[in-house]
């Protein structure tokens, strides 16, 4: 998926080599036609919320619901466990394809590039064609100054966008509400300076950004733009809990989030990128990637379907 810099440059070329077309009216009309296939989202569930449920079940699951692919976990706890990536994956791979559904991303806890479970990672998902994955996150030390550690940081993301160049693989960091790196978000820019984002690039997530960011999550948005190639969707509320006030996910449309700014705007600026959809509200275990239920399971799938269902919803309108 084209992320906005290479789209504004293809765009560009194409409209030079259709100006002799322009006495017909064509160029509108296949610029049109080239931002629509640009900004064609594809909607992945994460895997995490239906590991109650076998490789098979999963995916059949993900396709009842309405999801184009699923987002992979190959992470401890994950669907796919890193040490038995080369047993495993396949089989998710093969499961999820064969429902008719994509099977080209996932999401790892990856942060270091010189583990050689990394390496067997992603050799593992490149020849099982895929093509992106969500990194692990990365910590603050905080006996050192915030500059040092985002220099630290960007020689890890340097060398694993190298990693990714071997294995023809896209790389994105997300951020995330807190102190974790990448929980301000201008921080996630510094940490891919001169880090090439056809690689490596960012994976936005409007739940925290708004968390942390307030009325100003656009700027961090605006800033991030060129880096950003994949989305997590989710939304969120403030809630007094033992008088602490805390973050509490809620279902889409629930929460604070203002997801009509927010597609408007990813729309508007051409930042293109397929979306993951959480689910981190009270679904019975799902939420937490539980493998056992304590709700019944229609009721977590019509959960999803609900959420799914606005958010086409949304992108119709944008």
């Amino acid at each position: 998926m084209k992320n906005r810099r290479s789209f504004i440059k293809d765009v560009s070329l194409l409209s030079a080599s259709l100006m002799m077309l322009s006495s017909k009216g064509l160029i509108g009309a296949v610029l049109d036609d080239e931002l629509k296939n640009t900004l064609d989202r594809k909607i992945y569930i994460f895997s995490k919320h239906l590991q109650w449920l076998d490789y098979s079940e999963m995916a059949k699951t993900a396709r009842e619901i309405g999801f184009d692919g699923v987002d992979l976990t190959v992470r401890p706890k994950g669907h796919v466990l890193p040490e038995r990536v080369a047993e495993d994956l396949p089989k998710a791979v093969k499961a999820v394809r064969e429902n008719g559904l994509l099977a080209d991303r996932m999401t790892t806890a990856i942060t270091d590039p010189d583990d050689e479970l990394t390496v067997q990672i992603l050799k593992t998902a490149a020849d099982q064609g895929i093509t992106n994955y969500r990194l692990g996150w990365l910590s603050y030390d905080w006996s050192i100054p915030v500059n040092e550690n985002i220099r630290i940081f960007n020689e890890k993301l340097r060398k694993l966008a190298a990693l990714n160049k071997q294995f023809g693989l896209k790389g994105a960091y997300q951020n995330h509400a807190g102190e974790m790196a990448g929980g301000p978000v201008w921080d996630i820019a510094l940490m891919l300076e001169g880090v090439d984002p056809d690689y490596l690039g960012v994976r936005y997530d409007i739940r925290h950004a708004t968390a942390e960011g307030g009325q100003s999550w656009p700027i961090g948005l605006n800033y991030l733009a060129d880096k950003i190639n994949s989305f997590d969707l989710k939304d969120f509320r403030w809630e007094n809990i033992n008088g602490k006030w805390s973050p509490v996910t809620v279902p889409l449309g629930e929460g604070m989030v203002d997801f009509a700014r927010f597609f408007q705007i990813i729309h508007q600026q051409h930042i293109a990128g397929d979306i993951t959809m959480h689910f981190e509200y009270e679904l019975g275990g799902a939420e937490n990637g539980t493998t056992h239920l304590t709700k019944p399971a229609a009721e977590v799938i019509a959960a999803m379907k609900q959420d799914i269902s606005i958010v086409r919803n949304w992108l119709k309108q944008n």
